[in-house]
């Protein structure tokens, strides 16, 4: 089962390596990183994406606490949060198929970044599956290149992830 874990660490030079190492060092494996500073700049947001029992999660969480550059760790429980991903993919477009593949993107709510004589960049922030769609979509056009980032999430309503009054 895939778990989002929303982590709060110290904006300072290498942290992700050593969240990464921890991951590394104890067998589990990363699904999805994501890392950027909050609305507080010497503050960063890790949105971490585990698949795994509960089990895994707890030991994670665990690890990731005692890390001196932890703030806050948090496991989001399911439909409390909003997850979105950004995905650019370069597709062969001949003159005979753009149209098509126009169609397709506005569809899926996609953007056109660039045509060429050759292939149109399109790009999409969206759910992880929304995005497997698009692909999936441009498959067949043939995909010359694909790029990605990690999903990142917030929860929704009044709910947040916030540092404890006791830092900083």
């Amino acid at each position: 089962m895939k778990h989002t874990i929303s982590v709060l660490v110290e904006n300072n030079p290498g942290v992700l390596s050593k969240v990464s190492g921890l991951f590394t060092r104890r067998g589990f494996n990363i699904e999805s990183p994501a890392v950027g500073e909050t609305e507080d700049k010497s503050v960063s947001r890790m949105t971490i994406i585990v698949d795994g029992d509960d089990y895994i999660v707890e030991q994670i969480e665990k690890q990731l606490n005692k890390l001196i550059s932890t703030i806050k760790v948090k496991t989001l429980k399911e439909n409390t949060y909003i997850s979105r991903m950004l995905m650019m993919i370069k597709v062969c477009a001949p003159l005979s198929k753009r149209g098509e593949i126009i169609q397709i993107a506005e569809m899926m709510g996609a953007k056109i970044d660039d045509v060429s004589k050759e292939c149109i960049i399109l790009e999409i922030c969206d759910t992880p599956e929304k995005c497997d769609n698009l692909e999936s979509l441009m498959q067949h056009f043939g995909i010359r290149e694909l790029v990605r980032t990690g999903s990142i999430a917030i929860e929704k309503g009044d709910t947040q992830t916030k540092q404890p009054v006791n830092q900083k």
